[in-house]
């Protein structure tokens, strides 16, 4: 690894009051969207009118008039529709990565009689580390054949959606008989593992209408470990705020449906009890003694996770650990406590509980199935009343549009968001107020000349839709700077303003002046210019920040009077901190940290205060690379890497053309990361796992240059930046780059 000078040491002690470290340099399958409605011939034939508009969350490109039209239907609802029940099943199983060799009737096909839907979600799939990173499996189709044939044997179904995110897999089948009233599927994904690169972690959501009711299953498996129940929470928070169906804004999140049901591994444990005395609780059945610790229980009546979630009464032994094979509770090394880890929750007003049950009958993994029996009231549409209603509808607004025009009054026309800092939201709301007599429809439209509404790192939410008359719409406006936003700032391309303009259908446009006060920051800086700064940055002037960041590439040496540290000292700082702490540590660079330590930790190196869980740092040097402007190897010699991934000596002589500071930076990180791998007994790293990571961070695209390319495309652009960074992992080097 590269060795510090004495004068990254001394600014150590000077601005941290703690000496340097330098590490020794040895070291979809889905169904065609159609309606659904009754299920009897007489609601069939009254309900099969595609002409008439349903409620939607999908996109349309319907006029203000049609948009007024759904929206009083919407109101009206209840005029023209009546509540069929159905029957859904919901099941969730960690299967350890086993191969599916037993038979899960007994799982699926408990009931006496057959469901109307199904809903079942895996989770570790596969362990394999070629799952984690190319996100391929042959245990998908296994286990979905499998699943097939174990279905309730007195009715028939078909799959209506699969979707996997690494181990954590989600299916849907629904009976025959409803199969041509299901529409409106969809399904996404989001990973909570470190930075959303490595999927271990995560959720997985399928969505649809069923009847004139939209419903979500959500799938996810949370962070591991007794002590991680804030971790947990985090994942959770996450999954629920990124997920979001469609790409778009205006497409529905989780919580947008009438009904959602939660499930998977949830990993929350039963603390504050010794081992042997849970054993004994679960054995003779004394749960309720048991759930007064249960991590989730305790979490949820907080409000610190799954609020506005139910779950039913848990009368079944704990779901893990267990040995493979048996009903023996864990006789590893480790020795786990039983936990009720694998749960299914749910929200809805039209949702009734039948059941809730575990099936110890299955043994080939560490946890036993859950599953839940649902009863949901769905809403079904009368044409013949919904008719009448819109027809009133249509005859309302005729006669108020001859009349008035959309009238609306802003809250306020200005808003200031003070002191903004990197990956640190804020949010204001902006209040718009239908004074007038008929219905308003608004947008947020782009400015001449450009594209978006908005600026990057703003986001406003909604950015249009309609406000009855007398009635008030709340938009929330949230400023995010993120990577991309963070390099604009610092270099001073872009600063915090931007003016939003309100279009109001039929009416005039308003305008909204949002703007801000940046806080700089190390994250989203060059390298050419953090080893030009000795001191914080806070403490650097805006006009020499600008002029640091517009140091020539090409010639760094001529652009500044400053000497150049070898390396920023903020990276020295964090992986300084990563070596003295966190060599050992299991899950290093595959755990995430928590957002108030990374908070923390951006605090410490742009202000030179405060600091953050091993966890954290590792997280926030994942960030600091990955807002770099100008990556590790820069986009110059994005290409040739690339195309010299396979062979151990070009990869050399490319990193050796690279600018001094960008080489040593390289150099400094690939000595820690085989350091790191000295330890992999206990951090349980490989080194394809961190040349997949470092490598997806060193060689990044100039932009948009890997837009709009296929998923296996960019797999393989992913393996020859792994194969690149591989040699460096593997092979000795060291002064011959620097």
């Amino acid at each position: 690894m590269v060795t510090t000078e004495s004068k990254l040491d001394d600014l150590a002690l000077d601005m941290f009051g703690m000496p340097g470290f330098a590490p020794s340099p040895t070291i979809h399958t889905s169904l065609s969207t159609a309606s659904l409605t009754a299920s009897d011939e007489a609601d069939k034939s009254a309900t099969n009118s595609p002409a008439l508009p349903r409620r939607s969350f999908l996109p349309t490109s319907v006029g203000a008039r049609d948009g007024f039209i759904k929206l009083h239907m919407a109101a009206r609802e209840t005029e023209y529709t009546h509540v069929n029940k159905l029957k859904i099943f919901v099941g969730s199983w960690n299967v350890n990565g086993q191969s599916p060799a037993e038979d899960v009737t007994p799982w699926l096909a408990c009931d006496q009689d057959p469901p109307d839907v199904f809903c079942l979600g895996f989770q570790e799939l596969d362990l394999s580390a070629e799952t984690l990173i190319k996100n391929i499996t042959p245990r998908e189709d296994e286990w979905l054949k499998l699943a097939e044939q174990g279905l309730h044997p007195k009715a028939q179904y078909t799959k209506v959606k699969t979707i996997r995110l690494v181990g954590i897999l989600l299916m849907v089948f629904v009976k025959n008989k409803y199969l041509s009233f299901v529409t409106e599927v969809d399904a996404e994904t989001v990973a909570t593992g470190i930075m959303g690169l490595m999927g271990n972690k995560g959720g997985v959501a399928i969505r649809m209408l069923i009847h004139n009711t939209s419903i979500c299953f959500v799938n996810s498996h949370l962070a591991a470990h007794t002590e991680e129940f804030e971790r947990r929470n985090q994942d959770y928070r996450d999954i629920l705020s990124k997920l979001e169906f469609n790409g778009s804004e205006g497409s529905p999140s989780i919580v947008d449906h009438d009904a959602v049901f939660w499930l998977g591994d949830l990993n929350y444990r039963i603390s504050d009890m010794d081992t042997d005395v849970v054993r004994s609780l679960a054995d003779t059945g004394q749960y309720e003694e048991l759930l007064v610790n249960d991590q989730l229980i305790k979490q949820k009546n907080e409000k610190k996770c799954f609020k506005g979630f139910q779950e039913g009464n848990i009368k079944f032994k704990p779901t893990y650990k267990y040995d493979p094979g048996t009903d023996n509770w864990d006789t590893s090394e480790k020795g786990r406590a039983p936990a009720w880890c694998d749960r299914i929750l749910w929200r809805g007003t039209q949702v009734k509980q039948l059941e809730y049950r575990s099936h110890n009958k299955l043994k080939i993994s560490d946890h036993k199935p859950v599953s839940c029996l649902f009863e949901v009231g769905v809403k079904v549409v009368n044409i013949a009343q919904e008719r009448q209603v819109m027809e009133d509808v249509i005859r309302t607004l005729d006669r108020r549009e001859n009349d008035n025009l959309p009238q609306v009054r802003l809250g306020r026309t200005e808003i200031i968001f003070k002191d903004v800092q990197f990956l640190e939201k804020q949010t204001a709301t902006l209040d718009i107020v239908n004074t007038g007599q008929v219905p308003a429809q608004f947008a947020f439209i782009a400015k001449l000349d450009e594209t978006e509404h908005c600026k990057p790192w703003l986001t406003v939410k909604p950015c249009m839709g309609i406000i009855l008359e007398g009635s008030t719409k709340q938009v929330c406006l949230t400023v995010y700077v993120d990577k991309e936003s963070a390099r604009a700032l610092n270099s001073g391309d872009e600063k915090l303003e931007d003016i939003l303009v309100l279009h109001l259908e039929g009416g005039k446009d308003f305008f909204v002046s949002v703007s801000g006060n940046y806080q700089p920051s190390v994250f989203g800086s060059s390298i050419e210019a953090l080893v030009r700064m000795y001191g914080p940055i806070r403490e650097v002037p805006v006009a020499t920040l600008v002029n640091l960041e517009h140091i020539n590439l090409s010639n760094p040496s001529t652009s500044s009077d400053n000497e150049p540290l070898e390396i920023p000292k903020e990276l020295w700082l964090l992986t300084d901190h990563l070596f003295k702490c966190g060599m050992r540590q299991e899950n290093i660079l595959r755990q995430s940290g928590f957002e108030k330590d990374l908070e923390d930790i951006r605090t410490h190196l742009d202000c030179c205060r405060g600091a953050g869980s091993v966890y954290s740092i590792a997280e926030a040097l994942l960030i600091f690379l990955e807002a770099l402007p100008e990556p590790v190897i820069p986009y110059a010699f994005y290409q040739r890497a690339l195309e010299c991934c396979n062979n151990y000596m070009l990869c050399k002589q490319l990193i050796f053309q690279m600018p001094q500071s960008h080489r040593n930076v390289f150099t400094y990180i690939s000595s820690f990361l085989r350091e790191l791998l000295l330890n992999s007994n206990d951090n349980k790293l490989d080194a394809k796992t961190l040349a997949t990571l470092f490598g997806t961070l060193f060689l990044r695209a100039p932009r948009n240059k890997e837009a709009g390319l296929s998923k296996r495309t960019v797999n393989q652009l992913t393996q020859k930046k792994a194969r690149f960074m591989y040699h460096f992992l593997v092979n000795e080097f060291g002064s011959d780059l620097i």
